[in-house]
């Protein structure tokens, strides 16, 4: 696992190493490649689009800049995207499904504009998507009983009092271990997810 007190985006902008790129496209590709897929690209497709997608983010992300708005990464990635498809509907290489390339233009539209449902639906897809991602990354930095504390209380909504009775834990101890694993989610996330 990689250190904690330095988020992936941060090293990739400052230190850039072929294990960070490797973390990002580990991340990112399959995401990238099931959201084309379901949204129309044909599947031997989407694999080379999310690829030119990783690509810009690669020569791009020295110049992205945070915003203090929540979601600025993805943002800039829908963005990329969107740039991405539309070049590939430009290119020789596209060729409309059955549903017909007007669909097709019509959900760039929508995934360009920030307050349309699809691009709503990336952002909540995107941060499910790296949240998993990330949590299961983390989860072999915590004892058993810490991460079971946690997963039941905050993922699954059961009651602290329940969950420290059935584990032997305290109370107080449960909150801890939930806090203590939201933190460094957070502190994994950063810039992803905020």
């Amino acid at each position: 696992m990689t250190d904690t007190s330095e988020t992936l985006l941060d090293r990739l902008k400052h230190e850039p190493d072929s294990a960070s790129w490797k973390e990002l496209v580990e991340i990112y590709n399959p995401m990238i490649e099931r959201w084309l897929n379901r949204h129309g690209l044909r599947e031997a497709d989407c694999d080379d689009v999310a690829q030119e997608v990783l690509l810009v983010v690669v020569r791009k992300l020295g110049g992205f800049e945070r915003e203090p708005r929540t979601g600025a990464f993805r943002r800039w990635l829908r963005n990329i995207t969107v740039n991405c498809l539309r070049d590939y509907r430009r290119s020789k290489r596209y060729q409309p499904l059955a549903t017909g390339s007007s669909d097709f233009d019509e959900m760039l539209q929508q995934l360009a504009d920030d307050d349309s449902e699809l691009s709503r639906q990336w952002n909540l897809e995107h941060d499910r998507h790296v949240t998993r991602f990330l949590l299961e990354r983390i989860k072999g930095g915590f004892t058993e009983s810490t991460w079971l504390a946690f997963e039941r209380v905050a993922l699954q909504g059961q009651p602290a009092e329940r969950v420290a009775q059935e584990l032997g834990l305290s109370v107080n101890a449960v909150f801890i271990a939930k806090s203590r694993i939201l933190s460094r989610l957070r502190t994994e996330g950063a810039g992803m997810l905020d």
